[in-house]
């Protein structure tokens, strides 16, 4: 309960005083567990696999501080090739993800097409039931994109949920908008380049990291598609040191000691390498994330 003073003022009551600081403590403890694990991922990371193996789950701060996991693992001889991969494929791919759904959003948020309700039902039924593993397998090989970085582009070239969202942001704009733009003459492409891709460009920003993510971090298809090592992308080679417990990474030359040495540290290291481009990126999109989602969720 809020009082009031004589004068006008606002006072706060024992009970919201007392509220405020329950709420400020549950909230203080929230963000230490939500915290506490990335921050333990990277002291751990540049702690001996002796001081992890020590003190699991507990390391506030690196002990026996070490570099040695990083450097094994950015030696790997496909780690640079796995990199160049990584970023081909976000190069070629976010383009045509973006294109693909705002052309498929602004479809079904358009009224008065004909065959709309059937062409829409026929893109839910696909949400819902999938071909399977082995019939998508045959089919990219018969389509000659087996071992080929295509294979990783094209079948995820539309995700029809994006376009759901990227639709509802359309349907957020004012018809009115969109009728005095073809009043004067305007068409669907100049309506969507010029009129609706500025006005939905917060939602298309979380659209464009929505894919960009799945793409970093979708190691499943590369495993199943690509079988020249020079092809797989970042996530599968890190994968392959976190399996091999860092042993490919010494090429014989070193001793098991030195295997052991950075067998625990290597895992950390390789998780921070694989989330750290993720991170940088993020900060600079996070500001889009409510009012991009958002748009088209209320009307009225």
């Amino acid at each position: 309960m809020i009082r009031k003073r004589n004068k006008g003022s606002l006072r706060e009551s024992k009970g919201d005083r007392v509220f405020s600081y329950v709420n400020t403590i549950i909230m203080i403890l929230v963000i230490i567990a939500c915290f506490y694990p990335i921050w333990y991922v990277i002291v751990a990371s540049f702690s001996s696999s002796a001081a992890i193996n020590a003190n699991i789950g507990k390391l506030i701060f690196p002990q026996d501080f070490t570099l040695g996991a990083y450097s094994k693992a950015l030696s790997h001889p496909l780690i640079i090739s796995g990199f160049r991969n990584i970023f081909l494929m976000l190069l070629i791919s976010l383009p045509i993800n973006m294109l693909m759904t705002i052309l498929c959003g602004y479809f079904m948020a358009s009224k008065d097409v004909m065959w709309k309700n059937a062409i829409v039902s026929f893109f839910m039924f696909t949400m819902f039931f999938h071909g399977g593993l082995i019939p998508s397998f045959l089919n990219q090989k018969e389509l000659g994109l087996y071992n080929n970085i295509w294979a990783l582009i094209i079948p995820g070239a539309l995700s029809l949920f994006n376009a759901i969202i990227c639709k509802s942001a359309i349907e957020g704009i004012p018809d009115s908008l969109v009728e005095s733009a073809k009043i004067d003459g305007a068409g669907d492409i100049t309506i969507l380049g010029k009129i609706l891709v500025p006005v939905i460009k917060p939602t298309l920003a979380v659209l464009l990291l929505y894919y960009g993510v799945g793409l970093w971090n979708n190691w499943f298809n590369a495993s199943i598609y690509i079988t020249d090592n020079d092809l797989l992308p970042i996530q599968n080679i890190l994968r392959a040191v976190l399996l091999a417990n860092n042993a490919s990474l010494n090429q014989g030359a070193a001793s098991a000691d030195v295997v052991n040495q950075y067998a625990e540290t290597i895992k950390y290291a390789a998780i921070c390498i694989s989330t750290i481009p993720i991170l940088c990126i993020y900060p600079f999109l996070q500001k889009y994330f409510v009012k991009g989602v958002m748009i088209g969720s209320v009307k009225g």
